[in-house]
């Protein structure tokens, strides 16, 4: 049985439902500061501690026997809770971005080094249905050498919905550059291709109609698009979370003897696998729609289909039970989401330098890490609004005139 604890209740709430129905897992702890407004049946959580101190619901939990925290709160200030909880004896699951500076990359991984603590990044995208079948046939081999890849994750909306998403004059939402929510758009690249990104360089372009939000929602570029060079001599093209005018992800990858995508005029479901005319072998159809049907998973397909994300979230639960009670090792463990992290850090450096191009530190190189230990820039403000060293949108001509 994992005992397992939830910090922040609004982007968690999938995730304390799949652990609430899940036989293997038990819930010690949930931990918010909105927890009467977010948990309509508190009685369907008795025996675990509720509430709003992050270091109550660490010795709250452990004295319920909770030995791992799934991390759901804010996306620039995960690192900081991982650390304490690695410390105080705990695994963690990160549901979002690992990292939001350099220095908090290097002491995450070191604290996990020291430590000994398991570490999972709850990256889902890699895993629904589509790009479960799109990893499958890149290990096959059937694309041959692998040339080229790319990501596109397009989130926009309405004023309404921005609002929403943005309580709070220094909430994370509007204050976080294009590049930075890199994960849903890398991560299935890393992911097919078992690649990891090397050099990165990166261009973001302005947006008219988010800039009129200026008051609010600081980051008014419309997308920011990055460029890298894998370790797998690939190169790779992706996005960060963009407001592109899409109302749709999509994955291709490419190699020398076919190509493999799916999203955009290739219907939810299917998967195209496309040979060229002298490439493809006798026998198969050189333009094919391949189902995406997670039942050739048997039971685990089954519970996939009902879970969110395509199945994604399904397959998250599985690996943090794998890796956490079966000693199974993870791919997006410590050091493919620090490296995520610096790819969207330095992508962004990348947009404000005119598509300089930066090396991305390996982190399990020491010599590396010490390179950027002391790096703290950053666009985010702290509950105050201050600590802001970098910005967070491209200038604009006529702000500079203000």
């Amino acid at each position: 049985m994992l005992k397992i604890g939830v910090f922040g209740a609004w982007r968690g709430n999938s995730y304390i439902d799949l652990f609430s129905r899940d036989s293997d897992i038990e819930i010690a702890a949930i931990c918010d500061r909105n927890l009467d407004a977010l948990l309509e049946d508190k009685e369907q959580f008795e025996g675990a501690a509720l509430c709003a101190d992050f270091d109550e619901f660490i010795t709250e939990g452990k004295k319920r026997g909770m030995t791992a925290v799934f991390l759901a709160n804010y996306f620039n200030q995960h690192a900081p809770y991982a650390i304490k909880a690695m410390e105080a004896g705990l695994d963690v699951v990160s549901e979002c971005t690992a990292a939001a500076t350099l220095a908090e990359c290097v002491s995450l991984v070191e604290c996990a080094e020291k430590t000994g603590r398991k570490y999972i990044l709850a990256e889902n995208y890699p895993f629904s249905a589509e790009n479960l079948l799109m990893e499958q046939i890149v290990s096959s081999g059937t694309l041959g050498t692998l040339l080229y890849a790319e990501g596109e994750y397009n989130h926009s909306g309405g004023n309404d919905e921005l609002k929403r998403l943005t309580p709070g004059k220094y909430h994370w939402r509007a204050w976080m550059p294009r590049t930075y929510y890199v994960t849903h758009a890398l991560g299935p690249i890393m992911y097919m291709t078992k690649s990891m990104p090397l050099y990165v360089s990166a261009r973001a372009a302005h947006s008219a109609l988010l800039y009129e939000l200026r008051e609010w929602r600081h980051n008014y570029d419309g997308a920011g698009i990055m460029f890298c060079e894998m370790d797998n001599g690939m190169i790779a093209r992706f996005t960060g979370c963009t407001a592109m005018a899409s109302d749709y992800s999509r994955y291709r990858v490419a190699g020398d003897i076919a190509s493999a995508e799916w999203g955009g005029y290739i219907k939810s479901g299917k998967v195209r696998r496309f040979y060229f005319e002298h490439t493809c072998p006798e026998g198969e159809k050189r333009d094919t729609l391949l189902d995406a049907d997670l039942s050739r998973f048997g039971e685990d397909g089954k519970k996939a289909k009902k879970s969110g994300h395509g199945g994604g979230d399904y397959w998250i639960v599985k690996e943090i039970k794998d890796c956490f009670l079966g000693g199974k090792e993870v791919f997006f463990d410590v050091y493919r989401a620090a490296a995520m992290s610096a790819t969207a850090i330095l992508g962004w450096r990348s947009c404000l330098n005119h598509g300089e191009n930066y090396k991305i530190p390996d982190f399990r190189n020491k010599e590396e890490r010490d390179k950027v230990r002391n790096d703290n820039l950053t666009p985010f403000p702290d509950e105050n609004g201050e600590g802001i060293t970098l910005p967070c949108a491209l200038p604009v001509e006529n702000e500079k005139e203000r």
